[in-house]
């Protein structure tokens, strides 16, 4: 007792054993350590009271009650019991009990009295058996802030007495020993509380956020988490319609009703309404007195509403997005502020929940449009089995038969025409060995070729004539410079099929205009950055998972999984800002030497072989590289004219008022397609004619670029007067054209024909 007394106190004299050594050393205590001490307490009254206190201190450091109940008591409880009881025999009372205050001292409240555990909602009439003939009322006052915790009553002291002035000096002395302890223990029980509740509000958390893909089963968990927590008889949540301006709950206790048996409220009536605009928490101790409450629904129905707790539901905007309604407090008379401030804390929870509930609806209804979306697009992309039968009625064409330089650099690929353009994708599949190496089904292949190719748009350079082009061209390196000693088969496939998908969907516009046009690809890609490049794998996949479409079927799901990452990286390399980024690696790569065996070799030049076919028309003669450029800028200007009315200033190249042709197919060849060709000559010995081919072509845009300057031609943006131009030079000799081909229709490459029809 002595060192729980100085943990109290402060140092005291020695505690001696004998009573009147005791009543010494109280009396050395210093006045301001207790509320007074009074003469008229005879000295075996002082004695059993220190004695008595020395008990509830004990009880303060044994956290196992020492006094007759229930084990789940807490300590308060059983300090307070102890101390009544002494208080009950020291006063001679019928009974005793400890009012304490609540914490926002607007009632107090009574759970203990004798041997007794009372509920706290019961009235203090209730807890005495007669009638109050005599009543001693001591405040409790914490030494720590001065104010008034508790009141101590004694009631009807026995023998029909009134109480005296000494039994007012004995509660006082009393608690001028134990109301450190009992502040204390106020305290403790406080924190656990709070402990409690916290951890009730994070199981509340949890069960709330595992309901967030119905709304309605997620209003019903907030409406028995809310009762529980705050020991409320009924609970009622509204969400708030900013459409209508009115309140909505249709999910009730019983359950979830129908949409037309909803309950609907203005949002600007009522309590619910009242705090909805306010956004602040209404409690009400009396509801009948409010002048809010409609009385009306409890005399139709016989319910009797005591008291009410509204507060808001907010979002993370801390926009009101509902109201919670908590009726009837069951173990109180009324709702107190420490249910205000778990409510609080509860609304948060509940608003967030809710607000993202909501919109995981709105996703999911987005997904499900999308691949309705996705549906209908791919039923109109649909291969019919009578088209795949027509394709491959005659069995597969040898190359040789297309064109017999179908297999050289000369051979121009556009020359072929549209309809013919699936079959040759056939034959160059054929002839590379991926049909039988693969085992893939030719229904299944042709079903892939279709798709792929009514997989792309029309705009006038990037749809499939161009796809077509750039396969071709991956077929003319597989065949002229050996790439199977510089690449794993596996690979070469994956960037033939590659070079098949790699503009799937264009659109005609490049990533810059998709993202300042805050388009549905921006919104999905750019984060991650090359958004159409990304976009033209993403339709890829969208094909290879259409049924009957999966031409890597047969394969291993390590295989599959491998191929999926070279076309997804390969596709993502005719992102020129990516070939910028590694074109140094690429120097480094020719500088050093390439290593078949090195993963990061043939990664590297899949790269710079994605590239390289991407601008392969630029290796062709002057006729078709003029053309090309012609396709070209009439895209970019339609992408110019589109940025101009969004009233964005495009660049030069697509701004068809200030675009200077010549002189941007130089700086592009220069920058750009001349050191491709030549660092690609540089690891593959066979591809320098490639190079020799491009370096021509910018002979042939230095000239008309020198044209423009001798005749004074204004910089337009027209390639028409090229025309005669071509005639000129070619009579003169001066092109290094399509004439390598001795084939008439090879020379002309059919090219007029395709930009008058597919490729316009």
């Amino acid at each position: 007792g002595h060192s729980m007394l100085q943990k109290c106190f402060g140092t005291l004299p020695q505690i001696c054993a004998s009573t009147q050594s005791c009543l010494e050393a109280l009396r050395k205590i210093p006045s301001t350590s207790c509320l007074g001490f009074c003469s008229d307490v005879s000295t075996p009254d002082v004695c059993v009271i220190l004695q008595e206190c020395v008990c509830v201190y004990v009880l303060e450091g044994d956290s196992r009650l020492q006094c007759d109940g229930p084990s789940h008591e807490l300590p308060k409880e059983g300090k307070i019991r102890y101390e009544t009881l002494c208080l009950q025999q020291q006063t001679q009372s019928q009974c005793c009990c400890l009012l304490l205050v609540s914490e926002d001292n607007h009632q107090l409240f009574c759970q203990v009295r004798a041997r007794k555990r009372w509920d706290s909602s019961l009235q203090l009439s209730s807890m005495l058996d007669s009638e109050v003939s005599s009543l001693l009322c001591v405040p409790v006052v914490s030494r720590a802030t001065g104010q008034v915790v508790a009141l101590a009553c004694a009631f009807n002291k026995q023998g029909g007495q009134r109480h005296t002035e000494a039994d007012e000096h004995k509660i006082q002395h009393c608690f001028c020993y134990t109301s450190t302890v009992l502040t204390s223990t106020l305290a403790f029980q406080k924190e656990q509380k709070l402990k409690v509740e916290c951890q009730a509000l994070l199981q509340v958390a949890k069960n709330l956020f595992t309901h967030l893909d119905d709304v309605s089963v997620l209003l019903q968990e907030i409406i028995v988490e809310a009762r529980n927590l705050s020991d409320a008889e009924i609970c009622s949540v509204f969400l708030l319609d900013q459409v209508s301006h009115e309140l909505v709950a249709k999910v009730f206790d019983g359950g979830v009703v129908s949409d037309d048996e909803e309950f609907r409220i203005p949002a600007d009536q009522g309590i619910a309404g009242h705090v909805a605009m306010t956004g602040q928490i209404l409690n009400i101790k009396d509801a009948y007195s409010h002048p809010l409450f409609y009385r009306g629904v409890d005399d139709s129905t016989g319910f009797r509403t005591r008291n009410i707790l509204c507060f808001p539901i907010k979002d993370e905007n801390n926009e009101v997005i509902g109201v919670a309604e908590l009726v009837n407090k069951t173990n109180g008379p009324w709702f107190n502020r420490f249910d205000e401030d778990l409510a609080t804390a509860f609304s948060i929870y509940c608003g967030i929940s809710i607000a993202h509930s909501l919109l995981y609806k709105k996703v999911h209804e987005a997904q499900f449009r999308s691949h309705l979306a996705n549906e209908m697009m791919m039923y109109h992309m649909k291969v019919s089995e009578q088209e795949v039968a027509q394709l491959l009625e005659t069995g597969l064409e040898p190359v040789d038969e297309i064109h017999p330089l179908f297999a050289e650099f000369t051979y121009t690929p556009r020359s072929l025409p549209d309809d013919n353009t699936p079959m040759g994708i056939l034959s160059m599949f054929e002839d590379m060995g991926f049909i039988n190496t693969y085992k893939i089904d030719l229904h299944t292949l042709a079903r892939f070729c279709l798709m792929v190719k009514k997989g792309y748009r029309d705009p006038p350079y990037h749809n499939w004539t161009h796809a077509f082009s750039v396969s071709h061209f991956c077929y003319l390196l597989y065949k002229n410079l050996g790439l199977a000693n510089y690449l794993e088969n596996i690979e070469i496939f994956a960037l033939f099929v590659s070079c098949m998908c790699h503009d799937l969907d264009h659109r005609g516009t490049n990533n810059s205009f998709q993202v300042a046009s805050q388009s549905v690809l921006a919104a999905l890609y750019s984060s991650e950055g090359s958004v159409m490049e990304r976009h033209h794998f993403a339709q890829a996949i969208a094909i290879l998972n259409t049924h009957g479409c999966n031409i890597f079927d047969k394969f291993s799901r390590k295989d599959y999984q491998r191929m999926l990452d070279l076309i997804r990286d390969i596709i993502l390399a005719t992102d020129l800002a990516h070939h910028l980024r590694i074109f140094p690696d690429l120097q480094r790569m020719a500088d050093a030497g390439y290593n078949p065996r090195n993963q990061t070799h043939r990664s590297l030049l899949l790269c710079l072989l994605m590239t390289s076919c991407d601008l392969s028309d630029q290796t062709k003669g002057w006729k078709t590289t003029r053309k090309i450029a012609e396709l070209i800028y009439k895209e970019f200007f339609s992408q110019g004219d589109l940025e101009k009315a969004m009233g964005n200033r495009p660049s030069e190249m697509m701004d068809r008022e200030k675009a200077y042709i010549p002189e941007l197919q130089i700086s592009f060849m220069e920058h750009i397609a001349m050191p491709i060709y030549k660092l690609l000559s540089e690891l593959l010995p066979g591809a320098s004619e490639l190079y020799e081919r491009v370096a021509t072509n910018r002979v042939q845009w230095t000239k008309v670029s020198h044209k423009f300057t001798v005749r004074g031609l204004p910089s337009n943006n027209s390639l028409d007067f090229l025309d005669e131009e071509y005639e000129l030079l070619q009579s003169q000799g001066a092109l290094g054209d399509d004439s390598h081909c001795d084939d008439t229709h090879c020379l002309n490459g059919c090219l007029d024909d395709v930009v008058g029809g597919r490729g316009q």
